[in-house]
């Protein structure tokens, strides 16, 4: 049998930022458990080999909640014997100034010392899972790094395609309905030539060919078009610098049925040569028509 699982168990110290390797394996799609006592591990992974037929990438945080040195003594028998799982190991670090400082900045007191100086409980912590520290197929000290710079860290660490993790998704709506919630940057394109207009195009859509030709090739959406490209090809990147997994970017006109729909189609096809790009048409089906014939 071939390995069907590749295993990451996060732990380290309390306040060395596991919550954002979690949030940030999760986006590289791991399936994702807190707080995992050592004990149940083997049952879980059977429960995997035994249910799914393809490679399953899970990410476990196992820290002082639920350690023991009995359980470390477990976990590394574990280990040990899993021939069908790819088991590593992370073990995020910091030293004390910088957890003492996080402690104090999110006002919460360190688990194993709720009424004492957080240091009396890093010092124990520390002494707990120096066990599990020498175990670690990676280490990462955060002192200093900010979330983005860990982000980005575990993105080169375990991401099998750094540019699956960045998508970007050009999601048409019509005004009319309500501005989207979601999005990252939003242009309203009112402005342009509106096919509701013709008797014709106002019952179609913009993914029929004669309504995005309409649109697209007006000698306005051509100038707006060129500078838009200009702005995004400086924004999209700087927004995955930033350590953003997608980037939503909403295109507005009336109904959310032509112009809109036009524009979303025609930069998701010219972003998908550099970018995992989506298109999303929010209001496309609230019209009262037939038609909507994708133009490519």
């Amino acid at each position: 049998m071939s390995k069907k699982i590749n295993l990451l168990i996060v732990t380290g110290m309390s306040g060395a930022g596991k919550s954002v390797v979690l949030d940030s394996l999760e986006d590289l799609g791991y399936h994702c458990i807190d707080n995992l006592p050592p004990k149940l591990l083997p049952t879980l992974t059977e429960l995997i080999l035994t249910t799914s037929d393809q490679t399953v990438k899970l990410a476990v945080v196992i820290d002082l909640r639920s350690l023991s040195f009995d359980s470390i003594s477990e976990m590394h028998l574990f280990i040990q014997d899993s021939s069908y799982i790819n088991v590593q190991i992370l073990f995020l670090d910091a030293d004390n100034s910088t957890l003492v400082k996080r402690f104090k900045e999110t006002r919460r007191s360190h688990p194993l010392s709720r009424d004492a100086n957080p240091l009396v409980g890093i010092s124990k912590e520390r002494l707990l899972l120096a066990p599990i520290f020498s175990l670690a197929t990676a280490k990462i000290n955060t002192s200093g790094m900010s979330a983005r710079e860990l982000k980005s860290e575990i993105v080169r660490l375990y991401s099998d395609e750094i540019a699956d993790y960045f998508n970007v998704t050009f999601a048409s709506f019509g005004f009319k309905h309500g501005t989207p919630v979601d999005t990252d940057v939003m242009f309203d394109v009112r402005f342009l030539p509106n096919p509701f207009y013709d008797e014709v195009m106002r019952k179609q859509t913009g993914l029929d060919q004669n309504v995005y030709d309409f649109v697209i090739h007006s000698e306005m959406a051509q100038t707006f078009l060129t500078k838009l490209v200009d702005l995004l090809d400086f924004l999209i990147p700087n927004y995955q610098a930033e350590g953003k997994s997608q980037v939503v970017i909403g295109i507005g006109c009336t109904g959310g049925q032509h112009r809109s729909v036009a524009l979303a189609e025609y930069l998701t096809n010219h972003f998908k040569s550099s970018y995992p790009t989506h298109v999303v048409h929010r209001n496309i089906k609230q019209a009262n028509f037939h038609g909507g014939q994708r133009h490519v």
